[in-house]
């Protein structure tokens, strides 16, 4: 491991049940359609990469490694599974590995990365929210769920044979997934939990060379490392890019981050005491992740996300005023589910 982190995260029930893609194809069944239809566009999108037979072999194991995450996280705390998450489920994968990736393409061109970093970017998004429980501690600004995710991340291109000729996509995708973590305020560190964690302050992806130093002395030396960092701040990009995303899914996605918020801390959302929280969330939360938290870290994640994050600017400001000037002619809120209703109205009137 370049960071150096003691192995803490061993396979959970989980991944002992899906071992290997034998293993999640039995048990996604239909269910692998939308990966499927989504992975034979990424296929005949990089069809121009694909030099020579080892290039398509490459592209044949990151496949079989994003669908055996996508397997263990629908299983997890997706639809398959008993510990649904409503934001960091498989419907996430699909979205980074799908219209992200796909605009990014589109942005840059297929030409403007090699073949090996866009799918070091296809692992990256299949596999960097495989661990969503672990307790939250933070070594050198990397969190928990990023450690566990990256063990599990590394067993699973070992199940699916990546070898010593994949050590350069092996660094990038442990440095990304270790700058997908977001810092939270000191002061509330005790409490909070991975949704918290998204509006808690920026990608740590923009500080990596900070953790490299202190983690890995020399590692300016490292060609592959050098070469990893711009890749992981694409990476934090993509994670981010729902604050570029049409207004609809932007808002939609911050109320199934609220609702998994209000979930992981053991609040109903028709129970009386969800009712600031949720407020604060869909409020002043999505106001400070969007205006001062939130940053594009690379020249192409700009290119490709920044001109809807300009739209979506004044948008959210009329949602939040829209939804707290329901709530106010209303009285206040008896619960979340009637701050997400108001919420939810309001959306509907801006998008018309």
């Amino acid at each position: 491991m370049i960071l150096g982190f003691p192995r803490e995260y061993p396979p959970d029930e989980t991944e002992r049940r899906l071992p290997d893609v034998a293993a999640a194809r039995a048990v996604l069944g239909a269910q692998s359609a939308p990966l499927d239809a989504l992975l034979a566009r990424l296929r005949r999108s990089l069809a121009p990469l694909l030099g020579d037979a080892a290039d398509r072999a490459l592209l044949e194991r990151t496949e079989a490694a994003a669908t055996l995450a996508y397997a263990r996280l629908a299983l997890r705390h997706g639809r398959l599974g008993r510990d649904f998450h409503p934001y960091h489920n498989e419907a996430h994968i699909l979205d980074l590995c799908g219209t992200r990736l796909d605009r990014l393409m589109q942005t840059i061109g297929v030409g403007g990365l090699a073949l090996r970093d866009w799918c070091a970017l296809i692992l990256f998004g299949a596999c960097h929210d495989l661990r969503q429980r672990e307790a939250q501690r933070f070594v050198d600004g990397v969190g928990a769920n990023e450690r566990a995710s990256w063990e599990e991340a590394e067993r699973i291109l070992a199940s699916c044979d990546f070898g010593a000729a994949d050590e350069s996509l092996r660094i990038a995708l442990e440095l990304a997934i270790a700058g997908s973590t977001f810092d939270a305020r000191p002061q509330a560190m005790q409490t909070l939990n991975a949704a918290d964690l998204v509006h808690s302050g920026g990608a740590l992806a923009a500080r990596l060379d900070q953790v490299l130093e202190a983690r890995r002395s020399g590692w300016r030396n490292d060609a592959r490392i050098v070469a990893a960092l711009p890749l992981a701040l694409i990476a934090a990009d993509i994670d981010t890019a729902n604050v570029g995303e049409s207004f609809a899914r932007f808002a939609a996605g911050g109320e199934n981050l609220c609702r998994e918020r209000e979930m992981l801390a053991g609040r109903a959302l028709d129970a009386g005491e969800s009712a600031l929280p949720v407020l604060a969330f869909l409020g002043n939360g999505q106001d400070r992740f969007f205006f001062e938290l939130h940053r594009f870290n690379s020249e192409a994640g700009l290119a490709a996300f920044g001109a809807g994050k300009d739209a979506n600017a004044p948008r959210l400001k009329a949602l939040i005023m829209g939804m707290r000037a329901r709530l106010a002619l209303a009285g206040p809120p008896r619960n979340g589910e009637e701050v997400v209703a108001a919420y939810r109205t309001t959306v509907e009137e801006i998008v018309g």
